[in-house]
């Protein structure tokens, strides 16, 4: 049986979950509202501040939708109260990060600035030139708006120089050696 699927979801004060019959998921809370339709086939329960999810057999297929439902519905339940960031460093002479209103402009050794505009719910900010945060009640969408953003210039293993996450490791490769 799936361990992640069977943990219960602690749901905290201050977020409203509300599940109908076709297992649409409205989750409401602080930091934003998410919604969400699920497969029909796991049962969605709510007693009082808890969310259980049980699947109909062992099949592989409902054990797999078993614990990704599970994950992703504590996910909802985080984000509206908690949030997620996700940051990011640049690294590189002359390298930086700005914002001009909601927009993110990026210096990375091109001949433009390259600029980035949030969708709604996503917040950048840029505590200083060389360093990006990006927030949101949405994991999927803070993880895809940073993974875009370290697109633009990846780090590279010569020099290491680039957009990369906080705390990610670049494995360096030796530079090419005369005779």
């Amino acid at each position: 049986m799936s361990r992640v699927g069977k943990k219960p979801i602690e749901i905290p004060s201050g977020v409203t979950v509300t599940i109908d019959a076709n297992n649409n998921v409205i989750v409401k809370g602080p930091k934003g509202e998410l919604s969400r339709t699920f497969n029909p086939e796991i049962t969605i329960t709510q007693e009082e501040n808890v969310i259980t999810l049980t699947r109909p057999s062992d099949s592989k297929e409902h054990r797999t939708i078993h614990g990704t439902t599970r994950a992703v519905l504590a996910n909802m339940v985080e984000g509206v109260s908690k949030g997620f960031e996700r940051g990011l460093e640049l690294i590189g002479v002359g390298y930086r990060a700005q914002k001009q209103g909601t927009k993110l402009v990026l210096n990375v050794g091109y001949s433009h600035p390259v600029e980035i505009e949030p969708e709604a719910g996503i917040e950048i900010e840029v505590p200083s030139n060389t360093k990006i945060i990006v927030k949101g009640a949405n994991k999927e969408r803070v993880g895809a708006l940073a993974a875009n953003i370290r697109d633009v210039r990846p780090p590279e293993p010569y020099k290491g120089k680039g957009i990369r996450y906080e705390g990610e490791f670049v494995r360096r490769k030796e530079g090419k050696t005369g005779k």
